[in-house]
């Protein structure tokens, strides 16, 4: 294990860093969180400028350690995130790059990669909870379409996205873990119903979905008919493993502005805050490095991130919690001020021990991939 970058890598760096410095002053403002139109059009503008520029592949075609860099250098610069690109380029593209045939990669890769499509996240579903195999959505075979009925929840970017990454049983009759299969459905396709959903720090980049038999080419399936719990796999391998990398780095940052804040309002002499910021430092140090690792077997495995990738999703979304907690601490009576900074982002911290695998989900992958622990009946 090679944790250090190779001067190739460094060179990557500073091209970006060059790069990141000349354009990010001519962006326009963000758009309000509740403007999704104007959203995908700002984030699509901004892939467009990544892909001119050279930078729109490095989460497919670089290697592990080019994406880190990659994600490290734009948080740092204040770089926009995904945003409403997030499941076409961290979850889908990748899978599809994985997984797909020649003619699904020349589809669909190409259109993510310039910034002209979203993708999102058809998963989850009501009554399932975080058990994704209890999926009941059904999909049956028509000639050369699948005809799809049920419904989803939690569908990420549904409002704004032009193809869904959709999980269906395709064989009622098989396991539960068996019998499921990987489609791309297009979200303009007849009878898709798509209600967004309001979370609690008022955003709705969430939505329900309901499904009337939709008709999906078979030809849109990735991978084999049944065989869609093993992509799925391939995909929260992405999810969990490089995902959320660039979220550490801002967070590293936000527990820098903390300190800033402390000792301009006096709560830096409380030595019990002081601690906990100090905890919470070795924290976020740790995980970059618990990073680093994934990304250095990931490397030495083919480029597809491992079960340790559970390891840092189980940890990250509780030291998130824990950082924004310590904001409110901060900030006092203030923190109970939804426009303070760091507020929302504490309400939205709550949803990261259910989102991408519940904290529960991954001790089980952790206790039964990694220490060999007998699996639960």
């Amino acid at each position: 294990m090679d944790l250090s970058y190779t001067p190739e890598e460094e060179e990557f760096r500073a091209r970006l860093r060059e790069w990141l410095g000349k354009v990010l002053p001519t962006l326009p403002p963000k758009p309000s969180p509740d403007d999704w139109p104007g959203r995908r059009a700002y984030d699509l503008g901004w892939q467009r400028m990544l892909y001119d520029a050279g930078y729109a592949d490095v989460h497919w075609e670089g290697t592990p350690s080019v994406r880190l860099i990659f994600l490290e250098e734009t948080e740092k610069a204040g770089a926009p995130y995904v945003g409403a690109n997030f499941v076409g380029l961290l979850h889908a593209g990748p899978t599809i790059a994985a997984e797909g045939t020649p003619e699904q990669r020349a589809r669909w890769l190409p259109p993510v990669l310039r910034g002209e499509e979203v993708w999102c996240q058809g998963f989850s579903e009501p009554d399932a909870g975080s058990d994704l195999a209890a999926l009941r959505t059904r999909a049956r075979r028509d000639g050369d379409d699948y005809v799809v009925s049920g419904s989803k929840i939690w569908t990420s970017h549904a409002e704004v996205a032009d193809w869904c990454e959709l999980l269906v049983r395709t064989d009622p009759e098989a396991p539960k873990h068996k019998g499921i299969s990987w489609l791309a459905m297009p979200m303009d396709a007849p009878g898709i119903t798509v209600r967004p959903l309001r979370t609690l720090a008022g955003s709705a980049e969430f939505a329900e979905m309901f499904l009337d038999d939709v008709r999906v080419p078979v030809a849109n399936r990735v991978g084999d008919e049944n065989d869609g719990w093993r992509v799925t796999m391939v995909t929260l391998s992405f999810e969990r493993g490089t995902a959320f990398v660039g979220e550490v780095v801002a967070c590293r940052r936000v527990l820098g502005e903390l300190a800033v804040a402390a000792r301009r309002n006096g709560r830096w002499d409380d030595a019990a805050l002081r601690r906990r910021l100090g905890r919470l430092n070795a924290e976020f140090r740790a995980l970059w490095r618990l990073t680093q690792w994934n990304v250095s077997e990931a490397e030495a495995s083919g480029g597809v991130p491992g079960v340790g990738g559970s390891v840092f999703k189980l940890r990250y979304s509780h030291a998130r919690q824990e950082l924004y907690d310590a904001a409110a601490e901060v900030l006092g009576p203030d923190s109970l001020d939804l426009e303070r900074p760091w507020m929302p982002d504490r309400l939205s911290s709550l949803s990261y021990t259910i989102a991408a695998g519940t904290s529960q989900i991954q001790r089980n992958i952790v206790g039964e991939r990694i220490l060999g622990l007998p699996k639960g009946r």
